[in-house]
């Protein structure tokens, strides 16, 4: 199964260029992997894009989900990447994966996964989409399996 995350809520650049999470986008992202953990979610590898947000983020993953999985910054997870780059990379793939990235990258590569590129299909923004391999032995196409949202500030 591939998780695909978008990172939590961080702090304006003009704040900290770093755009480090925000007190209440850590809370929610650990939430968040909380969740996810207890839908079963274990990656083997977490893939992030290298930017303080994303590390935070996959590290909270990392911490709920599985401590031993491998973490890693992976070309092809930046905001303004193709999403052929990753979509090529997971065709096949078979292990649990989660990748931690940015909009609009994120956005696109779950529509390239999906086989839907040119249509609107929603990212959640901060929360997470899982996929699976779609039946039919097509190595480079998934189907939604869920999707998860953080819960609204009070």
């Amino acid at each position: 199964m591939i998780h695909l995350v978008h990172h939590g809520e961080a702090v304006p650049p003009n704040i900290d260029a770093q755009r480090p999470l925000t007190d209440a986008g850590r809370a929610a992202v650990e939430r968040l992997a909380r969740e996810a953990a207890g839908r079963g979610v274990a990656p083997v590898e977490i893939w992030h894009s290298g930017k303080l947000r994303a590390r935070q983020t996959g590290e909270a993953f990392r911490l709920a989900c599985n401590p031993l999985a491998a973490f890693t910054m992976v070309r092809g997870l930046q905001p303004a990447d193709p999403s052929d780059i990753l979509a090529d990379r997971l065709a096949g793939e078979t292990r649990d994966i989660l990748l931690v990235g940015h909009m609009p990258h994120i956005a696109r590569l779950l529509r390239r996964l999906l086989g839907r590129v040119g249509e609107d299909v929603e990212f959640p923004l901060h929360g997470v989409v899982a996929l699976e391999p779609e039946a039919g032995g097509d190595p480079t196409r998934w189907r939604k399996a869920w999707r998860l949202v953080p819960a609204a500030r009070c």
